[in-house]
């Protein structure tokens, strides 16, 4: 996720059934905008973002730490330190907890979901967790861990070791369904999405997705079935959640890391690393067009997003040039400038 590259915008297209790609002009008149900007001190990179279940707190992880934004003020209201490299958060109201994936210290941090304070680390078997859900039938938690291309499964409440499950390479960013099943992509340079069954812990299915390099954002249309993965070839697939079929591929930015579906609105939004947000009308469960694409700002890849007010978070900061490459990071990425931490808020007026 972290190394997600940044690019250049692209035109705005029109993604058609049968997983079809046609180019259409888009309206000129703007439907969106970029109505806050938060800036916050201090320094550091980000990754995933999440929102609580009223959309009143966004956790933002730092690197070392996850920074509580207050969603309707913009405050900094909290934060949860000393993490190694976190890279997600999963929250469990019905425990009171929230956890994260610390991806350089092959573990978990738990919290308590209202006074934010540390209760444990909990080591893991996995290496570099990066993705991490919460199911609450079995209370079970999953991290997806790259480096060790695999899942580890923990008890929510003791934090026993479940099972751990090999998948098929480097899983990325996963959803849960809420009916028995977790789906996550596989960033391989053939993309594939994965399927977990959470009754019986095992891996389901993989299937293929023609066209897409290196899935990573993904999210899901619950009640018609379909899943989104925005790939690193600008382009976005549409797969069939129960059969495993692509159905539609819609073009978007450059760069994009993150995808987040609005029900409310049927929408589907993409943050790019190039600095715009593609935001896609949902027209049927097979059929997408382009509304807009939004200038947002260089770097703000990853994002949040609330069907019910009606408002997508996004950070980034300004960024100044990249370190040379080395063994270790052959793509390094520029580096955040201190200080200049920025949380943009996106919606209509």
């Amino acid at each position: 996720m972290l190394a997600r590259r940044l690019g250049f915008a692209i035109l705005v297209s029109l993604g058609l059934t049968s997983a079809s790609l046609v180019v259409a002009a888009v309206s000129p008149t703007a439907q969106w905008e970029i109505l806050k900007r938060w800036v916050f001190p201090g320094e550091g990179g980000w990754d995933y973002l999440t929102l609580d279940a009223r959309g009143e707190r966004l956790f933002v992880t730092r690197g070392d730490r996850v920074e509580v934004v207050n969603t309707e003020t913009g405050k900094l209201i909290g934060s949860i330190a000393g993490i190694k490299g976190v890279h997600g958060v999963a929250l469990a109201p019905d425990l009171h907890r929230g956890f994260t994936s610390n991806g350089k210290g092959d573990s978990i941090t738990v919290f308590d979901l209202d006074t934010l304070a540390t209760i444990k680390e909990v080591a893991i078997p996995g290496h570099n967790p990066d993705a991490i859900v919460y199911e609450p039938v079995g209370k079970h938690l999953f991290t997806f861990n790259g480096k060790s291309k695999d899942v580890t499964v923990l008890n929510a409440t003791t934090f026993a070791l479940v099972a751990t499950l090999p998948v098929a390479d480097k899983p990325e960013f996963a959803v849960n369904d809420g009916v028995g099943h977790i789906y996550f992509n596989i960033e391989s340079e053939a993309g594939k999405i994965s399927v977990l069954d959470t009754r019986t812990l095992k891996i389901k299915d993989t299937w293929s997705l023609p066209g897409c390099a290196s899935p990573s954002g993904l999210s899901l249309d619950q009640s018609r079935r379909r899943l989104f993965s925005v790939c690193d070839d600008k382009i976005m697939v549409v797969t069939n959640a129960d059969t495993g079929a692509q159905v539609a591929k819609v073009p978007i930015g450059d760069g994009a890391d993150a995808v987040a579906y609005d029900a409310t609105r049927r929408l589907v939004l993409s943050s790019n690393g190039d600095g715009t947000l593609t935001i896609v009308q949902q027209v049927t469960a097979d059929q997408y067009k382009v509304l807009e694409t939004l200038k947002t700002q260089q770097g703000a890849r990853t994002m949040a997003h609330d069907s019910v007010k009606g408002r997508t978070y996004l950070v980034t900061a300004d960024l100044g040039s990249a370190p040379a490459a080395t063994a270790e990071n052959a793509h390094p990425r520029p580096v955040p400038i201190k200080d200049t931490f920025t949380v943009l808020v996106v919606g209509k007026r």
